[in-house]
């Protein structure tokens, strides 16, 4: 099982993952990949061009959570999600390349650049998942009283480990 990510050497990061740990994260962060693969929805060649456009607020929770809406009023946060939705979407989906690519068994060296596109991709992953999962604040107290038998279990484990990975990746950038 990995042992988490460490500090290497001059800012690089390090891991070791066994090749189902690989399997689980290249297929979360496909899902992900897939929730925010669609572009601009915008038929204008102007917005196109400069990067604009998108739609109304999305409708699935994943993707309010993964797009939240910057204003409560409904027109100032289309406006916003006009001009930063693209953007958004393309550094999502760059960061999820960033681990497709490097996500391997045995020892992975990041750069710097990649662990803080690991670092955001594993967030998104996160996001996704808790929210598929309705995951609360009493998440340990859940783990604790749900049996390995329960349906639910092996998500919620799952969801687990991406946390302990996430905040080992943390450390090992601070």
């Amino acid at each position: 099982m990995s042992s988490g990510f460490s500090a290497g050497q001059r800012g690089a990061v390090v891991a070791r993952f066994e090749a189902a740990e690989v399997s689980i994260l290249r297929s979360l962060v496909s899902m992900v990949l897939g929730l925010v693969e669609p572009g601009l929805t915008s038929d204008d060649p102007l917005e196109k061009a400069l990067g604009i456009g998108g739609g109304p607020a999305p409708t699935d929770p994943v993707l309010v959570r993964l797009f939240p809406s910057a204003y409560e009023d409904e027109q100032e946060a289309s406006e916003f999600r006009r001009y930063t939705e693209a953007t958004l979407r393309d550094g999502k989906r760059a960061d999820a390349r960033t681990v497709l690519d490097t996500a391997r068994p045995g020892r992975v060296d990041l750069t710097p650049e990649q662990a803080q596109a690991w670092l955001r991709s594993l967030n998104d992953v996160r996001l996704t998942l808790g929210v598929k999962l309705d995951v609360t604040e009493e998440l340990h107290e859940e783990l604790e009283k749900m049996g390995e038998d329960d349906p639910r279990y092996a998500a919620f484990v799952t969801y687990d480990w991406l946390t302990y990975l996430q905040d080992s990746l943390v450390r090992a950038l601070w």
